[in-house]
C-alpha cells in the first residue's frame, strides 16, 4: 500500500509541475503581402522600427514586426471568447481589439464583446499606446484569462477602441506581455505574475521553445521545464534589470574578431522581436562580415548557394559563448536570402530576438531574475 501512495504523490507532484501551451508557426504577415504584391508598398509606408515599444513611458507597446510567426490562443470571459495573441517577453501588457473598435485593423480581427462575458468588469482607466505610424486607444478591463488550461482570474487586461492601420496585416489579434509589472502600462500585473500570485504555476518560472523550420512544435511552458527541447547544460544569466528581460553581453565575434558591442553592452531576448537587432554601425558590420549586401528597406540580403561557407556568429553573454552556424541566422523565402541581424537597436540595448531564441531554450526565471539558455533540439 506504502509503495503505490509513494507513486501516486510522485504522479501528482508531476502533473502539478508544468502547462504547456502550444505556439502556432503562422503565415508572416510579410509572406502574405508578399503573396498579394503588397509588400513593397507597406514597407515605404511602415519602415521597420524595432525599438518603437521600447521607447515609451507608460503607454502600452505595439509592434509593427512583419516577420513575426509564433502565436498562441487564449480566451477571455465566461463563456471563453478566443484570440490569437503574441506571446512578448518584451512588453508586459494583455490587450485585444475590442467590438467598440471600428478600425481597419478591428475588422479583420477578433474582436471582444465585454457584454457577451458575466465576469466582466470596466477597469477604470482608459489606455494609449503611441506609435509612430499612429497610435492604439482604449480603456482597461478585468476578466478571467484562459491560457493553456490555466486560468487566471480577474485579469486586468486592455481592450482596444482605435488601431494603428499596421496591425490589419498582423495575424495575431492583440499581444500577452511577459515581461516585468514595471514597464506595465498603467502599472498593470502582467498575466504570468498573477499565475504566480494566484498559485495557479509550481514554478515562478516559465521557458520557450520555438521551432526552425518545420511549422509546429513550439510551445510556451508556464511554471517549469521541458527537457525533451533542449540537450546538454543549462547555462544561467542574471538579469541586469528586471523591466524587460535584459543581460549583460560582452561582445558578438565572428573567426575570433569583434565585431559589434565592443567593450560591453545590454541585451534583451524578446520573443516579440523576430530579428536580432542592434546599432545600425553594428549591424552593418556584421553583414558586412557575412557578405551580406543592404537593399532599398535596410535588409542585409545574401546569395542563397553561399550559406554553406558564410561564417558562425558568436554571441557572448555573462563569459559563455553562444554560438548561431548561418543556417539560424538567415532566412530563405521564395523571394531570396536575408540575415536575421536588422538596424534599428540603440547603442543601450541590443534585441535578441526570434532568430536567437529558435537555436536556443530559453527558461525566464522572474523569482531568481535569471535566464537559462540552454541549445534547442
Amino acid at each position: 500500500m506504502m509503495k503505490w501512495l509513494v507513486v501516486l504523490s510522485a504522479l501528482v507532484a508531476f502533473a502539478e509541475c508544468f502547462h504547456k501551451f502550444p505556439l502556432i508557426k503562422g503565415k508572416t504577415a510579410r509572406q502574405d503581402l508578399q503573396e498579394k504584391g503588397l509588400w513593397d508598398e507597406y514597407r515605404k509606408q511602415h519602415p521597420y522600427n524595432p525599438m518603437a515599444k521600447f521607447y515609451q513611458g507608460g503607454s502600452e507597446p505595439m509592434t509593427n514586426d512583419a516577420d513575426l510567426s509564433y502565436y498562441g490562443v487564449i480566451s477571455i470571459g465566461t463563456p471563453p471568447q478566443s484570440f490569437s495573441v503574441i506571446f512578448d517577453t518584451g512588453s508586459s501588457n494583455l490587450w485585444v481589439p475590442s467590438v467598440y473598435c471600428s478600425s481597419q485593423a478591428c475588422n479583420n480581427h477578433r474582436k471582444f464583446n465585454p457584454q457577451q462575458s458575466s465576469t466582466f468588469h470596466w477597469g477604470d482607466q482608459t489606455l494609449s499606446i503611441q506609435y509612430g505610424t499612429g497610435s492604439m486607444t482604449g480603456h482597461l478591463a478585468i476578466d478571467n484569462v484562459e491560457v493553456g488550461g490555466i486560468t487566471v482570474s480577474q485579469q486586468v487586461f486592455g481592450i482596444s477602441q482605435t488601431e494603428a492601420s499596421f496591425m490589419a496585416s498582423m495575424v495575431a489579434d492583440g499581444i500577452l506581455g511577459l515581461a516585468f509589472q514595471s514597464i506595465a502600462s498603467d502599472n498593470v500585473v502582467p498575466v504570468f505574475d498573477n499565475m504566480v500570485k494566484q498559485g495557479l504555476v509550481s514554478q515562478p518560472l516559465f521557458s520557450v521553445y520555438l521551432s526552425s523550420h518545420s511549422e509546429q512544435g513550439s510551445e510556451v511552458v508556464f511554471g517549469g521545464v521541458d527537457s525533451s527541447h533542449y540537450t546538454g547544460q543549462i547555462t544561467w544569466v542574471p538579469l541586469t534589470s528586471a523591466t524587460y528581460w535584459q543581460i549583460q553581453m560582452d561582445s558578438v565575434t565572428i573567426n575570433g574578431q569583434v565585431v559589434a558591442c565592443s567593450g560591453g553592452c545590454q541585451a534583451i531576448i524578446d520573443t516579440g522581436t523576430s530579428l536580432i537587432v542592434g546599432p545600425s554601425n553594428d549591424i552593418n558590420n556584421m553583414n558586412s562580415w557575412v557578405g551580406a549586401s543592404t537593399n532599398q528597406y535596410g535588409e542585409a540580403t545574401v546569395n542563397c548557394q553561399n550559406i554553406q561557407s558564410m561564417p558562425e556568429v558568436t554571441f557572448t553573454l555573462n563569459g559563455q559563448a553562444f554560438t548561431l552556424p548561418a543556417s539560424a541566422y538567415i532566412s530563405q523565402s521564395n523571394y531570396g536570402c536575408s540575415t536575421g541581424f536588422g538596424q534599428g537597436g540603440s547603442d543601450m540595448l541590443w534585441i535578441l530576438g526570434d532568430v536567437f531564441i529558435r537555436e536556443f531554450y530559453v527558461i525566464f526565471d522572474s523569482q531568481g531574475q535569471k535566464m537559462g539558455l540552454a541549445k534547442s533540439v
